[in-house]
């Protein structure tokens, strides 16, 4: 009988032992996020939004508000600004039926451990590197052309022609302003140039000059100030359109109000002023819909215009409809 016992209350405790076990597994931390893709239909188009990763930029790099008034603003809008402002960074797949197209490529390597997914994602979306037969750049800057290139240093998309505008290939590959570059400048060119290098030397680096039309459908839109030669794409189907649009608003929360406050990486701060308000103007009254680079993932939504300045207003999350 005591043995009955002493192997029934055994079996209890290795039951509650396993039970206790599986609660433990259960409730283990998951530190890992969602995939980082994220799909719209624009008429016919079928867009997907790319997440490469975050940086925190400091607020200190926005020039144009009191720090005080920039600080309470932040505050205000719940923006977490104590070790910098995360910031997306964000490219676009776009799919017409004939070809994909892939507006920015991301930081790859050139920016640290939070950023670089895009591949990964472009992967994860159903899509290979192979299928990309154009990449079109905003403009060089490291965090939208190192993409270009994988881990090893190898072209990222080897079946890709690579077009950015001739104004911002003329300063960033230029060896002569690589020259005059400043120590705090000179690997920004210097990381641009080893992108584009194995497109080059394949021919398949391309340049355009303001208000071309590369494909059907897709036309460039220059956007100057934030680089030389910064440009938009506005991509048109089925009485929709898309304007994938670069830089031209690194922190949504203080730039929609705000449009004269620029950032530190603006080359001509006073022209990338004038070229936001402008585009800001014109996406509000056209009603089109923006993708951008570092606006909240998946950085797709309107503008809207208001008393002070503009607000954003995202995608809501749902199904891919071609009917909105």
């Amino acid at each position: 009988m005591q043995a009955t016992v002493t192997r029934l209350k055994r079996g209890a405790l290795g039951v509650l032992a396993a039970l206790t076990l599986a609660a433990s597994a259960q409730a283990a931390p998951r530190d890992e996020q969602a995939p980082g893709y994220y799909r719209q239909k624009v008429g016919n188009l079928t867009v997907t939004a790319l997440y490469d990763g975050y940086v925190d930029i400091d607020s200190k790099l926005l020039k144009g508000m009191q720090a005080k008034d920039l600080h309470a603003l932040l505050e205000r809008l719940f923006v977490q600004d104590r070790n910098g402002v995360q910031t997306a960074v964000n490219a676009y797949l776009v799919q017409d039926g004939e070809r994909v197209v892939l507006v920015d490529t991301g930081a790859a390597q050139c920016f640290g451990p939070t950023l670089g997914n895009i591949l990964e994602n472009i992967r994860r979306a159903g899509y290979t590197p192979d299928e990309i037969g154009t990449v079109l750049l905003t403009h060089l800057h490291p965090d939208h052309a190192c993409g270009l290139l994988t881990a090893d240093g190898k072209q990222a998309f080897p079946q890709a022609t690579v077009w950015a505008s001739k104004a911002d290939a003329d300063y960033w590959l230029s060896a002569d302003q690589t020259a005059r570059a400043g120590d705090g400048q000179k690997p920004m060119f210097e990381m641009a140039q080893r992108a584009v290098a194995p497109y080059a030397a394949q021919n398949r680096l391309r340049t355009y000059t303001n208000g071309s039309e590369l494909l059907p459908g897709f036309t460039v839109v220059p956007t100057p100030g934030h680089t030389p030669g910064h440009s938009s794409y506005l991509f048109r189907s089925a009485g929709q359109s898309l304007l994938i649009w670069g830089d031209i608003i690194h922190s949504h929360a203080v730039q929609m109000p705000h449009p004269e406050v620029s950032i530190e990486f603006d080359s001509d701060q006073p022209q990338a002023i004038r070229t936001r308000r402008t585009v800001l103007a014109s996406v509000s009254e056209q009603g089109w819909l923006i993708g951008g680079a570092h606006l909240p993932f998946p950085g797709l939504g309107h503008v809207r215009k208001e008393a002070q300045g503009y607000r954003w207003v995202p995608v809501e999350y749902g199904p891919i409809r071609a009917d909105r």
